[in-house]
């Protein structure tokens, strides 16, 4: 097949562009050029923004045509608009690498499965855009037939990344901290439910949905089988990093909103909700298989970055320590 990648070198898409290039698929990546990797088989490279259209569309249009397109990089409604525009009559397969942000965090049972409609507050900047996105698709789809597959992710990780996100976000500093046996904050009791994938698992859904034709006008969700608290997935670091048990200090998400807005934005909006999905028709229609365990992955992840000397020194964000104090203060007072 001949594959057009928008995007092709991120945590997800790097690993899927080599298993095309191993395949012998003819793969063509358009991206700005900001990452280089070290890729073997036939790819070419288109370097441009897609933000800006006209020249998006020149490069387009000199390539030809594509069996396949993999949006991986879409975020604005308007490169929805752009795609379809483009893309109709020139690709026989369009799939969107979209999110499970786009549902509704108050679902009305679990787990989440694609039928439950599109939800996505404004205030969550990420899952709002991919939604708005998705209609666009959508709404091609079923009046144009535009050629649509959707695949929505969620949190994925992989050599290079941090394994643990917090309620401050992905940033390897936490390792760091809990590395140096250093107090750690956990939004609410610590017992939210989190699943992750590690990104090669979830690479070969890619795979297995381009040029399926089963798969146009489908949606799948695509995240770990594994149901982990907050707090086990700590532990399990902690572990891996050979650091003592760490200590826990539970504070209310509402509290951490105001303690820290900037920092917690994600953790406000996204993990304080229980991420539990229901991959079954990715697994029937995809064979997506959950391969790689949270312990195996984030010891690979730990074992990486220890040796490309990738943690960040914790003490390069002190607001964590200002969060901490603040905290303490007020407790003093409830007692």
């Amino acid at each position: 097949m001949r594959i057009l990648i928008i995007g092709g070198t991120g945590n997800i898409s790097r690993w899927f562009t080599q298993l095309f290039a191993e395949r012998g698929d003819e793969i063509v990546l358009y991206n700005r050029g900001n990452k280089q990797l070290s890729l073997k088989g036939n790819i070419q490279y288109i370097y441009g923004d897609r933000t800006k259209y006209d020249l998006f569309a020149i490069q387009i249009n000199r390539a030809g045509h594509f069996d396949c397109v993999i949006d991986m990089v879409g975020f604005q409604e308007e490169e929805a608009v752009q795609a379809v525009k483009l893309f109709a009559g020139r690709t026989d397969q369009y799939i969107f690498c979209s999110t499970v942000d786009v549902y509704s965090k108050r679902p009305a049972f679990y787990p989440i499965h694609t039928q439950h409609a599109m939800g996505a507050s404004k205030s969550f900047v990420y899952g709002h855009r991919k939604m708005l996105m998705e209609e666009v698709f959508w709404k091609a789809h079923n009046e144009l037939n535009f050629p649509l597959t959707v695949l929505r992710l969620a949190a994925t990780y992989s050599e290079g990344w941090s394994p643990l996100v917090t309620c401050f976000g992905g940033a390897s500093y936490h390792l760091d901290r809990i590395k140096k046996g250093l107090p750690i904050i956990l939004h609410g009791d610590g017992n939210g439910i989190w699943a992750a994938t590690h990104s090669s698992d979830a690479a070969k859904v890619f795979i297995n949905a381009a040029g399926n034709i089963s798969c146009i006008g489908q949606v799948y969700n695509v995240s770990g089988d594994e149901l982990l608290t907050w707090e086990t997935m700590h532990l399990i670091v902690a572990e891996l990093l050979k650091a003592p048990t760490p200590h826990f200090v539970y504070i209310p998400t509402t509290q951490l909103a105001s303690l820290a807005p900037e920092q917690s934005e994600w953790c406000v909006e996204n993990f304080q909700y229980n991420n539990i999905f229901d991959n079954s028709p990715a697994k029937k229609d995809l064979g997506f298989e959950y391969t790689i365990s949270y312990y195996e992955g984030a010891r690979r992840c730990i074992r990486y970055l220890i040796e490309n000397e990738g943690i960040e020194d914790c003490g390069n964000y002190p607001f964590y320590e200002g969060v901490l104090n603040k905290w303490n203060y007020a407790m003093k007072y409830l007692h």
